[in-house]
C-alpha cells in the first residue's frame, strides 16, 4: 500500500512540473512526452495527471483568461488520451465552486461559446451528466429574481446542449410550477383609493378628469388574484372558478382600457438645427428604448405601487401576454389534459372576444405596440407547433435525406437519336446503379397546417381523411337520420314477417322500452304471456292514437267559438290547454308506477322564488351546508363576493346545487339538514314538500 501511494506522489510531482512547463509554452506535446516516458500503468498515470490538473487550476482562480486557456489545454489532453473525457467539466465544476457569482458569470461565457466541443461524440456521452449537475449546482446558488439573466443563460445553454428528444429536459406530462405563488394583501385599515389619469398636458385637464381611473382595494385584489389562474390554468375548467376568473379579467382589462399610456418622448421642447430651422424632438429610437428599458422577472405586490405599475408599459405588457398564454392553453389540445377539461361554447366565444381586446391593448401600449403584438402572435403560433410535437410523443428530429437532383438530358445535334437509341440510353442510365430522383414529400406539419386552414382534418391516409371530413363532428354524425336503423314500434308490431323471427319478442320489448312508456306498465297475471302482453300494448297504442285524433277534432270544432270570445278568452284557452297537456304528461308518468313507487316519487320542481323562501330558515349556517354539499373554500368565498346579504348567498348556493347536481331534491335537502342538526330548516323544507305535494294531488284529481 505504501509503495502505491509513494508511486502516486512521484507521478503527481512529475506531472505537475511537466504541466506547468507545457502550459507556460502552450504546447501539449511537452506534456505528452513526459506522460509517455513515465513508467506506470495507464490508469495510474491518468489518475495522477487528473489530480495535477485540479491542483493547478485552483492557483489560477483570480485570472479568468488563464482559467479559460487552462481548460482548453485540458481538452487537448483529453484528445491525446492522457486523461478521461470528463476532465474539462470536472475542472469547470471546481472553479465554479471556488469563485464568486460575478466571476462565475464571466467564466460561464466560456462554457457557452464552446458548446460545440461539449456536443462532440467524444465528450457528450461522458460529460452530459456532469454538465447537468454543474448547471443545477449553479442554479441552486442563484436567485431567480436577482440573477434572472444568469439563470436564463444557464437554461438556454442546457437547451442548446441537449437534443430536443432528451426526455429529461422536457415537460412531458404538461405540469405547472404550482410553487410559484404570488403573495399579496394588506391590513384592513390601509385602504387605498387613488386616482390615475391619462395625459400630462395642462391643456387636457378637462379630458383627464373624465379618464380618471379609481384604484381601490377591490381592484388591487382582483388584479393580483389573476396570478393564481396564470399559475394553474386548469382552475378555469371549474364552473365557479371560471366565473371568478371572468369577473376579475373584465375588471382588469377595463382598467387598462380606461387608462391609456402615451408615447414617451425625449423632450417636449423644440430645438434648432445647425441650419437655423426649428424642429421638434422625435420619439426615442428603438435602440435607445432598448438600452434604457428595464426588465423585472417578478413584480412587487405592495398596494401602494399599483398606481405606478399600471403606468409602466413593461408591466402592462407582461400581464397582457400572460392572458394570451392562458387563452392559448385553454383552447389547445394537450395530450395529458383530463377529459373534463373542456370549455363550453359560450366560454370559447368569450375567450375569442377577450383575446381580440388584449391584442388591441398591446397595440395601444407604447413603444412599438403593433410590432410587439405581431411578435407575440408569432411566438404563440410557434408554441402551437411545439405543442403538436409533444402530443406526437416528442419524436427525435432528423435531417431530411439529400434528394438527388436530376441532371437532365443533354441537348444539341449530337444528342439526337432514334427511338431505339433513346430506349437503350434510358436502360443504360437506369442500370448504372443510380436511382432516379425522388419527389420530396411535403412535411407532415405543413399538411396538417393546410388542412386546418381549410377547416378539415388530415389523418395521414387519403381514404381515411376523406371519410373523416365527411362530417368532422363525430357526435353530430352519429345523430344523423341516415344512421337510425331502428323501425318504429307500431310498424314492427304490425309486421307479420317479423313475428316469425325467434327473437321477435325480445326485440319488441327492447323497442317498447326505448319508444313507449307502456313498457313500464306492470301486470300481475301469472299466466300472462309475452305475446299476449305485446298484443295488448299494440291495441293500447292504437287506442291512444284514436284518442289524440278525437281530441284534435274536438279542438277544431271549438276553435270558432273561442275566436268569437275575443283574444283574452283565446289566451286563457291556450293556457288551459298547456296546463292540461302538462297534467296529462304527469299522469302518464305516474300511472305506470306501482303504489310503492308513487310514495317515493317526490322529485318536485322547485323555483328560485321558493328557494328564496327557504334561505332565511338556513341563515348563517349556509356555509356548513355548502361544505356538506361538496363546495370548497374558494367557491364559498365566491358566493360571499357575489352577494352582500346572507339570504342571497344561501339562495345562490341552493340554485347552483339544484342546477348542477343530478341527485338534488327537496327530500335530499331535508335529509342533509337533519344530519347537520339544522332542525328548523329541515322542518321548513318538509312543509314546502307537503305544500307542493298537495298541489300536485289537486291537479291530478
Amino acid at each position: 500500500m505504501s509503495s502505491n501511494s509513494s508511486n502516486f506522489l512521484v507521478l503527481l510531482k512529475t506531472f505537475t512540473e511537466s504541466l506547468e512547463r507545457a502550459f507556460a509554452v502552450n504546447d501539449i506535446e511537452v506534456l505528452k512526452a513526459d506522460y509517455d516516458a513515465a513508467r506506470a500503468s495507464d490508469n495510474d498515470k491518468k489518475t495522477a495527471l487528473h489530480q495535477a490538473f485540479r491542483d493547478m487550476l485552483l492557483t489560477k482562480a483570480e485570472d479568468i483568461p488563464a482559467i479559460e486557456g487552462f481548460i482548453s489545454f485540458a481538452v487537448n489532453s483529453c484528445r491525446k488520451d492522457m486523461t478521461v473525457a470528463t476532465m474539462p467539466v470536472v475542472l469547470l465544476g471546481d472553479i465554479f465552486d471556488a469563485v464568486t457569482l460575478d466571476r462565475a458569470e464571466q467564466i460561464f461565457t466560456y462554457v457557452e461559446n464552446n458548446v460545440a466541443i461539449w456536443k462532440e461524440e467524444f465528450f457528450f456521452t461522458a460529460c452530459k451528466h456532469n454538465l447537468l449537475r454543474m448547471c443545477n449546482d449553479l442554479l441552486r446558488r442563484l436567485s431567480r429574481s436577482q440573477n434572472t439573466v444568469f439563470c436564463g443563460r444557464i437554461l438556454l445553454f442546457l437547451a442548446k446542449f441537449f437534443p430536443f428528444s432528451e426526455r429529461s429536459g422536457l415537460n412531458i406530462i404538461s405540469e405547472f410550477n404550482l410553487e410559484n405563488i404570488t403573495e399579496y394583501g394588506m391590513d384592513g385599515n390601509e385602504m387605498i383609493v387613488e386616482q390615475l389619469s391619462g395625459g400630462t398636458d395642462a391643456e387636457a385637464d378637462g379630458e383627464a378628469e373624465e379618464n380618471k381611473l379609481k384604484i381601490d382595494y377591490n381592484l388591487y385584489c382582483k388584479f393580483w388574484a389573476l396570478q393564481d389562474f396564470f399559475r394553474n390554468p386548469n382552475q378555469c375548467y371549474s364552473k365557479v372558478q371560471w366565473k371568478t376568473f371572468e369577473t376579475h379579467a373584465k375588471s382588469v382589462l377595463s382598467a387598462f382600457s380606461s387608462f391609456k399610456l402615451e408615447e414617451h418622448r425625449a423632450s417636449s421642447t423644440t430645438s434648432k438645427s445647425h441650419d437655423g430651422t426649428t424642429a421638434a424632438h422625435c420619439p426615442m429610437e428603438e435602440d435607445e428604448i432598448r438600452e434604457s428599458g428595464h426588465f423585472f422577472a417578478k413584480f412587487l405586490t405592495n398596494p401602494k405601487l399599483l398606481s405606478l405599475q399600471l403606468s409602466d408599459s413593461n408591466f402592462r405588457r407582461s400581464v397582457l401576454v400572460q392572458f394570451l398564454i392562458l387563452f392559448q392553453y385553454l383552447n389547445s389540445t394537450v395530450k395529458f389534459k383530463a377529459e373534463t377539461h373542456v370549455l363550453t361554447q359560450p366560454q370559447c366565444d368569450w375567450l375569442k372576444e377577450t383575446e381580440t381586446q388584449v391584442y388591441q391593448l398591446i397595440e395601444e401600449s407604447p413603444p412599438n405596440g403593433k410590432k410587439f403584438a405581431n411578435t407575440a402572435r408569432h411566438m404563440l403560433l410557434r408554441e402551437e407547433l411545439w405543442n403538436s410535437w409533444k402530443n406526437e410523443g416528442c419524436k427525435e428530429f432528423k435531417r431530411p435525406e439529400a434528394v438527388l437532383e436530376d441532371t437532365g438530358s443533354s441537348t444539341g445535334p449530337n444528342a439526337t437519336m432514334s427511338g431505339g437509341g433513346a430506349l437503350a440510353a434510358s436502360v443504360s442510365t437506369t442500370g448504372s446503379g443510380r436511382p432516379p430522383a425522388k419527389r420530396p414529400r411535403k412535411p407532415l406539419g405543413d399538411l396538417i397546417r393546410d388542412a386546418t386552414r381549410q377547416g378539415k382534418f388530415y389523418m395521414g391516409n387519403p381514404e381515411i381523411t376523406r371519410l373523416w371530413n365527411l362530417c368532422p363532428d363525430n357526435l353530430q354524425a352519429c345523430k344523423g337520420t341516415d344512421r337510425n336503423f331502428l323501425p318504429s314500434l307500431e310498424t314492427y308490431l304490425e309486421n307479420p314477417k317479423e313475428k316469425q323471427d325467434p327473437s321477435f319478442e325480445w326485440r319488441a320489448l327492447r323497442l317498447l322500452a326505448r319508444q313507449s312508456p307502456h313498457f313500464f306498465t306492470l301486470f300481475n297475471t301469472p299466466s300472462y304471456k309475452v305475446s299476449d302482453y305485446l298484443e295488448s300494448v299494440r291495441k293500447k297504442i292504437q287506442k291512444d292514437k284514436l284518442d289524440i285524433k278525437l281530441e284534435h277534432a274536438i279542438q277544431e270544432e271549438t276553435a270558432p267559438t273561442n275566436a268569437e270570445q275575443g283574444p283574452e278568452a283565446e289566451g286563457e284557452g291556450l293556457v288551459g290547454e298547456e296546463e292540461q297537456e302538462q297534467m296529462d304528461t304527469e299522469l302518464l308518468k305516474t300511472e305506470q308506477l306501482t303504489p310503492e313507487d308513487k310514495n317515493t316519487h317526490k322529485t318536485l320542481a322547485v323555483t328560485k322564488e321558493q328557494l328564496s323562501e327557504l334561505a332565511p330558515s338556513i341563515g348563517r349556517d349556509w356555509k356548513k351546508l355548502a361544505t356538506k354539499l361538496g363546495y370548497g373554500a374558494d367557491e364559498i368565498q365566491y358566493f360571499e363576493s357575489e352577494h352582500a346579504t346572507v339570504g342571497e348567498q344561501c339562495c345562490h348556493l341552493l340554485t347552483l346545487w339544484f342546477d348542477d347536481d343530478m341527485d338534488a331534491s327537496l327530500d335530499n335537502l331535508a335529509y342533509i339538514l337533519e344530519g347537520l342538526d339544522m332542525i328548523p330548516a329541515a322542518e321548513a323544507v318538509k312543509q314546502m314538500i307537503a305544500l307542493l305535494s298537495e298541489k300536485v294531488e289537486e291537479v291530478s284529481e
